[in-house]
């Protein structure tokens, strides 16, 4: 069943009570009775004060698991990730394109911009990050989720090789960089998952994970996080 209806049928659910109150209310107001409406109000009055910090504690734990929370890693950490470090929670969803064995992993290039340095580096979010069914031993869901982390990294390190080439700080430039970085790695990331149909085109897979640890290696000198530009002043 989908997702969303799913949703719409539990809230539908929840409030039939005030549904039903509605009714009473239409009905007693015809007769001039305005007892039932003001009951009604504050029957409504409750039942959304109680529901609103259920749907915005189901928001938060959507979008990061605090009940399992694990901060941010850094690329450094990469061998060491697996799929116990995918802690976050997917209340709905159960197979992508038909099929139960698949996961979800977030990325972002995060930077910081301080007098005469940057620091730009990859980060994974564990518990932003879902694995359904977490008992899934594959290795190729796993290479191919990791990948994301890889091209992230790449971009990342583009931005770096960019801005360690210009002849001065110049805040403004090196916002342009990262913001474009950012673009393309979205970008990138979305061909990837296309190309690879979620991992189950073998060969496509093979291809992107030769092309990715190429250009990692052609990059290696800008895996360091900071850049400082106190010598090109």
């Amino acid at each position: 069943m989908n997702e969303n209806l799913i949703a719409i049928l539990i809230i539908l659910i929840y409030f039939s009570p005030v549904f039903y109150q509605l009714v009473i209310v239409i009905k007693e107001s015809k007769r001039g009775n305005k007892i039932p409406l003001k009951k009604f109000k504050k029957f409504l009055k409750y039942s959304v004060m109680i529901i609103t910090p259920i749907i915005i504690g189901f928001g938060i734990l959507s979008h990061t698991n605090y009940l399992n929370y694990e901060k941010p890693l850094t690329f450094d950490k990469y061998d060491q990730i697996t799929f116990e470090n995918f802690r976050g929670l997917e209340f709905f969803k159960k197979s992508l394109y038909g099929n139960e064995r698949f996961a979800y992993v977030v990325t972002s290039i995060d930077s910081d911009i301080d007098d005469n340095s940057v620091k730009v580096e990859s980060l994974f979010y564990p518990s932003r990050s879902f694995v359904y069914k977490k008992n899934t031993n594959s290795k190729e869901l796993l290479t191919h989720e990791k990948y994301h982390i890889k091209i992230t990294e790449l971009f990342a390190r583009k931005a770096k090789e960019k801005i360690s080439k210009l002849n001065r700080f110049d805040e403004n430039k090196i916002e342009g960089i990262i913001r474009q970085a950012e673009k393309d790695e979205r970008k990138f990331q979305t061909e990837y998952d296309y190309n690879t149909f979620h991992s189950y085109v073998l060969s496509e897979q093979k291809r992107y994970e030769k092309e990715v640890d190429s250009l990692l290696n052609l990059l290696t000198e800008y895996k360091e996080s900071k850049i400082e530009f106190n010598d090109k002043n």
